[in-house]
C-alpha cells in the first residue's frame, strides 16, 4: 500500500481551499494515526490549533497524510501505511517526515499542506518533491494538538506550489502577521553556506539560484550536531513510557532510533546546553552583517526510494537541522520549476516575513529562467 494521502472518511468535500493535513496533526472526529499502529483507531475529539486556523480562513481538509512513523525519520517509509510515494520524482523517497504532505502537493491533491519540521521535515521532503516548505520562527505557530517529537525543536509549518502561498497560509496562522517588502533581491546582503559540501549537480544549480544576490559573501556556520543529544533526550522523554512498555508497538526503524535515544547521559544533554548557546549566539553574529543565509536545503538529490533511512539520515538533515536546533525561520524552494534540487532561505528568529518576501523575489526570478 503505497497512498500518499488518507482520506479518514468517504464525506463530501465542502467548498473551499484545498488542505491536506499531516497525520501528526489531531483532526476532530477523524483518525489520526501520528504514523503509529498504536493509534490507528485513535479519533480526537478537537482538531490541532493549527488546523482550526487554516479552516477559519476559508482552507477545507481534503485528507489526512502519511509520514515516518512518530514523524522520526526522513524517508516516510512507513512499516505501518506504506511508503509514500514521490509523484515529482517516481523511484525516489517523498523525503520526511513530512512527506506525504508534500506529495499530495506535489500530485495536484491539495493547494497547500500542513507539515511539522524538527530537523527538517518540512524541507526534506518540500525538496525532495519539488515543492515549497517553510518551517516558521518556532513557536510562532502554535502547536497544541501536534503529536511532540522533540519539543524544542518541533515547528508547524506550510507546503504549498508557491511561496505567495506559504505566505498566506502563515497569515492565517499568526495573529498579526504582516508580509515585508523587499524592493529587489539587490537590496538585500547575503550570507553564502555549505556551497563545497553538497554534490557537484546540487552545488551548481544552487550556485545559479545564489547568483540571484549579486550582494553576497560565503560565510561558516559549524556546530549544530553537537546539539544533537537535547534533540534525543527530548525524543527519549516523549516515549519513554510507551516504549518501556511496548517497544514492538514500532517499526523496526524507529525502535532502533528510539533505543538510542534512551541510552543518552545527562552529562552529555548538559554539554549540548552549551553547545546550543554558542550555536544560537554564532547564528546572531553572522546575521550582525548579514540580512539573510542562503544554503542548499539538501546536499544531495532523492535517494532511491528502497534506501535504507538510516543511512542518508545524516545527508538529508545536515543542512536543515542546524536552524532547528536554533529556532530561525528557514524556507526551502526548488532552483527551477520541477527541480529535484532546492535552496534554502534563512532569517534571524522572528524575520518569517523577510525570509518570505526574500522567497518570493527569488522564486519569480528562478521562474523566469
Amino acid at each position: 500500500m503505497e497512498p500518499s494521502i488518507f482520506l479518514a472518511r468517504p464525506d463530501p468535500v465542502p467548498a473551499g481551499r484545498a488542505l491536506a493535513v499531516k497525520d501528526l496533526l489531531d483532526t476532530a472526529g477523524l483518525v489520526t494515526t501520528y504514523g503509529s499502529r498504536a493509534f490507528r483507531d485513535h479519533v480526537p475529539e478537537r482538531s490541532a490549533a493549527s488546523v482550526v486556523r487554516l479552516e477559519q480562513a476559508g482552507w477545507v481538509n481534503v485528507g489526512k497524510t502519511n509520514l515516518h512513523e512518530f514523524a522520526y525519520g526522513v524517508t516516510s517509509q512507513n512499516p505501518h501505511f506504506g511508503t509514500v510515494p514521490n509523484p515529482a520524482a517516481p523511484g525516489r523517497v517523498a523525503g520526511g517526515s513530512s512527506g506525504g504532505s508534500a506529495a499530495a502537493v506535489a500530485a495536484g491533491a491539495a493547494e497547500g499542506a500542513l507539515g511539522t519540521d524538527s530537523g527538517g521535515s518540512i524541507r526534506i521532503p518540500a525538496a525532495c518533491c519539488s515543492v515549497v516548505g517553510f518551517k516558521p520562527t518556532h513557536g510562532l505557530v502554535d502547536a497544541a494538538g501536534c503529536f511532540p517529537l522533540a519539543p524544542s525543536f518541533d515547528h508547524v509549518g506550510p507546503i504549498a506550489r508557491t511561496v505567495a502561498t506559504c505566505e498566506e497560509m502563515l497569515a492565517a496562522l499568526v495573529d498579526g502577521y504582516e508580509p515585508a517588502h523587499v524592493g529587489s533581491l539587490e537590496d538585500l546582503e547575503i550570507g553564502v553556506l555549505w556551497l563545497a559540501d553538497a554534490e557537484p549537480g546540487v552545488r551548481a544549480d544552487v550556485e545559479r539560484a545564489v547568483a540571484a544576490f549579486p550582494r553576497r559573501v560565503t560565510v561558516e556556520l559549524g556546530g549544530a550536531r553537537a546539539v544533537y543529544a537535547i534533540f534525543m533526550r527530548e525524543v527519549a522523554d516523549v516515549h519513554r513510557e510507551r516504549f518501556t512498555a511496548d517497544p514492538g508497538v514500532y517499526g523496526d526503524n524507529v525502535r532502533a532510533k528510539i533505543a538510542r535515544c534512551l541510552e543518552v547521559t545527562d552529562d552529555a544533554v548538559a554539554d549540548a546546553e552549551e553547545r546550543r548557546t554558542e550555536l544560537r549566539a554564532r547564528l546572531a553574529a553572522l546575521f550582525d552583517h548579514v540580512d539573510l543565509l542562503v544554503s542548499p536545503t539538501l546536499p544531495i538529490l532523492p535517494p532511491p526510494a528502497d534506501v535504507d533511512e538510516l543511512t542518508v539520515r545524516e545527508d538529508l538533515i545536515r543542512f536543515t537541522f542546524p536552524f532547528n536546533a536554533t529556532g530561525a525561520p528557514a524556507l526551502a524552494l526548488p532552483t527551477a520549476p520541477g527541480a529535484l534540487t532546492s535552496v534554502q532561505l534563512v532569517g534571524p528568529p522572528g524575520a518569517d516575513a523577510l525570509v518570505l518576501a526574500a522567497g518570493r523575489l527569488l522564486e519569480e526570478r528562478l521562474s523566469s529562467r
